[in-house]
């Protein structure tokens, strides 16, 4: 099984941008604990993340 985990605008700021509010959890970091908790359950992760809409839009029309 296969799953696509798409990150929007400004998520790439996670862990730096006021951290009191959105916590310290990179986006990175919060994608490598998925990933492996994923990969326990037998399913693959892709993570993607962009600022650019038409970004989001290619990611996921490349995905089918």
């Amino acid at each position: 099984m296969f799953f696509l985990l798409i990150n929007g605008p400004n998520l790439n700021l996670l862990g730096l941008r006021e951290p009191s509010l959105y916590g310290l959890s990179t986006l990175e970091n919060i994608e490598i604990t998925l990933k492996e908790k994923a990969k326990s359950r037998g399913v693959e992760l892709a993570c993607f993340q962009s600022n650019f809409e038409g970004a989001l839009v290619d990611c996921i029309h490349n995905a089918i």
